[in-house]
């Protein structure tokens, strides 16, 4: 088992396969500008494989596989059937824009995908391309009904944005009352790719849950799955439940469980450091598996108490790097 140095016990990891994607949201990278990494500074899907196997031997039992946007990058198939025949991986999670995946979402639940967190940030056709500047929404939509038919296990995720989107709230809740799904609802955070954030947040967890409370005063609090991010809610009536993410606020620190692996393979131990140390380098270097492991041990050794720690501890304090290249 990998335990940090806060007694926490690390089973999950996030890995990000590629930093490119095909919408341009501005809460996550500037509209141009980008610059992309080469490909060959990507982690290859050999070294994926090689570094979760090593993991998964090592008491990692989750992957959510993110981007940028997963299915941009070729291969993308052929890698998650190798993934999910990992020993020892139990569940293969994957995060998308839902643009690239119709038609295709019945062979990811034939291959042993768990579940798929869907993207979206309005069900407004033009706030929905305000948001993302492609008008991707019909395919968007298409792709969430495709999920429910096939039974796939769905969340979605909504960045909630003042002066852009907070007329969705209750649309995005309505969207659980006939179908079993769970809306979660996320505080927006720094990783916008620019640099230039507000220091205050004004749609806090908090206030979406009060808001959402008073149009519907039965919202209800469930118990949460063990290290859950999100602190889930029922609504009498519905099928799915509600969910919020404090990810600016960062109060589900306490519990985490989770490391993050880049594009090009640097290790973040949380989200708000700027990175620990470079597992693609080592291996390239020709370390072995337990050189590999022993590296990623003492990262997980020396890692800060919560995200407020770690954004304090960085060596570049100002937060500019896109969430696109960190995994969102």
């Amino acid at each position: 088992m990998l335990i940090d140095n806060h007694n926490r016990n690390i089973n999950y990891v996030r890995l990000a396969v590629t930093d490119r994607c095909n919408l341009r949201c501005f809460y996550c990278m500037p509209e141009e500008g980008i610059k992309y990494v080469k490909r060959d500074e990507l982690l290859s899907y050999e070294e994926m494989l090689r570094m979760m196997t090593i993991l998964s031997e090592n008491g990692i039992e989750k992957v959510r596989i993110t981007g940028g946007e997963p299915f941009l990058r070729k291969g993308m198939f052929e890698f998650l059937e190798q993934l999910t025949a990992i020993d020892g991986l139990k569940q293969v999670h994957i995060t998308t824009n839902g643009t690239l995946t119709k038609g295709k979402v019945s062979r990811l639940k034939e291959m042993g995908i768990s579940s798929m967190n869907l993207s979206l940030d309005s069900i407004d056709k033009q706030r929905f391309f305000d948001i993302t500047r492609r008008d991707e929404f019909e395919t968007v939509m298409d792709t969430l009904d495709e999920l429910l038919e096939v039974g796939m296990p769905t969340k979605i995720n909504c960045v909630v944005m003042e002066g852009q989107n907070t007329e969705d709230i209750l649309p995005m809740v309505a969207l659980a009352k006939d179908k079993p799904i769970s809306v979660r609802f996320i505080e927006e955070m720094p990783f916008n790719g620019t640099g230039d954030h507000p220091e205050t947040l004004v749609w806090t967890s908090a206030k979406t849950k009060e808001f959402i409370q008073n149009a519907h005063p039965g919202l209800k609090k469930i118990v949460d799955e063990k290290n859950s991010t999100s602190a889930n809610y029922i609504i009498p009536g519905f099928k799915g439940s509600v969910g919020f993410i404090a990810a600016y606020s960062r109060l589900f620190c306490g519990t985490c469980n989770r490391i993050r692996i880049t594009p090009q393979g640097m290790m973040k131990t949380c989200l708000y450091d700027d990175g620990v140390f470079n597992v693609r380098d080592i291996m390239r270097n020709g370390a072995t598996d337990q050189e590999v492991l022993l590296a990623i041990q003492s990262a997980i050794g020396s890692r800060a108490k919560d995200g407020f720690e770690a954004e304090q501890n960085r060596n570049n304090r100002f937060v500019s790097e896109s969430m696109a290249t960190i995994g969102g």
